[in-house]
């Protein structure tokens, strides 16, 4: 069925009723099993692309147009006509495409440095074409196209990037490894990545901890890009299976090892922190969701945040495969970590951030965690005028990761 042709309307329905949220109305396609919910915005199509252009072109710039061209971004908008789903996709993808070619050409002349920036430009207006998640056909295929944006680029990279593939219940963990150069043993850090972003970005973030002499892994988080399981209450199996591979690396040094997860996967940071509390010297949870998060009330309120751009409900309910509102609230409140007994055991070496003012995260479950997890010293920061993941309008998310985080998992595993 095609919708392009037909005019934005708003969609309420069934149990959506209740929660208000405006819809715009796009194609629903079959993803990962799952059947995609409607694409959900409270903007119209002119606000949704004056917002994605202001994200841009603003200092600090916001998700999803990190480290991107403003004028880019201009292009892309330009070409995008109708709120479906693939309509958003190719107007990112037109200048990806021209950047990948240039990458190739670029590369065929041998002049690697302009090749490389191509190539990582090209990957991240892949990415604002996919976001939040992979729910049509041209969403899927600018993932897929990104992925080889990346790896077209991580060709280049130094330290060299590795694509770790490691067997897991008849299916794969796909992650990224990159290693400092060094004589001995090195200390690494584990990353899970978020609920829209994807490893491919995170693989080239975290390069300031190479340069301390710490190492990078990188995985999706369950549920999202290439991850091999979905959401579950032990879904962190995934995170230890990674590890039992890593630990058995001879480059790395076991006795030294630390776990990130920001955003969604703050959740698997505090469970990490307490079921590999033996393996794991230290945990970072940014933007963590614990147990109010999960709460219906919550999400009712959440998923109309302006925070996030668009599709945050479909987005959320993908990662536990699931359709409709109604599934979605129904599935969350299992996976509380006071519902689980976590937050009764105790855990490695913590560090908590984020924003009093997150409207995606409630500040009450960093607060809960901070409070009621026992086991090793537990230390917060919060930006009390910090939105998601602590960022305001002075202090963006890379300020956050250099100044706090990068400095405290140093402290950690060097010191």
């Amino acid at each position: 069925m095609n919708h392009r042709n037909r005019p934005q309307k708003s969609l309420l329905r069934g149990a959506a009723r209740a929660a208000l949220i405006s819809f715009a109305l796009a194609a629903a396609f079959p993803v990962n099993g799952a059947m995609a919910v409607d694409q959900v915005t409270s903007r119209s199509l002119e606000e949704l692309k004056k917002e994605i252009v202001e994200r841009a072109a603003r200092e600090p710039q916001r998700s999803p147009a990190a480290k991107v061209k403003a004028a880019d971004v201009q292009e892309a908008v330009a070409a995008i006509k109708t709120m479906d789903r693939d309509d958003w996709a190719n107007g990112f993808m037109g200048p990806a495409e021209r950047y990948f070619a240039q990458g190739r050409k670029f590369e065929a002349e041998g002049k690697i440095d302009e090749a490389r920036e191509a190539f990582i430009s090209a990957y991240r207006l892949f990415k604002i074409a996919h976001y939040p998640t992979n729910n049509s056909p041209q969403k899927q295929r600018a993932y897929e196209r990104g992925i080889e944006a990346f790896l077209a680029y991580g060709r280049y990279l130094e330290p060299k990037l590795e694509v770790v593939r490691i067997p897991f219940e008849g299916k794969e963990i796909v992650g990224y490894l990159r290693l400092p150069k060094a004589s001995g043993k090195v200390p690494l850090v584990y990353f899970a990545t978020a609920l829209d972003s994807r490893k491919e970005e995170w693989a080239e973030r975290n390069e300031d901890l190479l340069d301390k002499g710490i190492g990078i892994f990188v995985t999706d988080m369950p549920g999202t890009g290439q991850a091999p399981i979905k959401v579950d209450v032990d879904a962190e199996r995934m995170f230890s299976a990674a590890l039992d591979h890593l630990t058995k690396r001879p480059e790395i040094d076991a006795g030294r090892l630390a776990f990130y997860g920001g955003s969604w996967s703050g959740y698997w940071a505090v469970k990490m922190s307490v079921v590999e509390r033996a393996r794991l010297r230290a945990v970072v949870a940014q933007g963590l969701p614990a147990h109010h998060y999960f709460q219906p009330e919550w999400q009712q309120t959440a998923l109309k945040t302006p925070e996030y751009l668009m599709d945050l409900l479909p987005a959320r309910s993908m990662i536990y495969q699931v359709e409709g509102l109604e599934a979605f609230l129904a599935y969350g409140p299992k996976l509380s970590l006071k519902t689980l007994g976590v937050l009764d055991k105790p855990s490695t070496r913590l560090l908590l951030v984020n924003g009093a003012k997150d409207t995606q995260v409630p500040i009450a479950d960093l607060h809960l965690v901070a409070q009621t997890l026992p086991g090793a010293p537990k230390e917060a920061w919060i930006n009390p005028e910090g939105r998601h993941m602590g960022s305001d309008s002075r202090m963006g998310s890379e300020d956050i990761r250099n100044e706090v985080v990068t400095p405290w998992l140093v402290k950690m595993l060097k010191d």
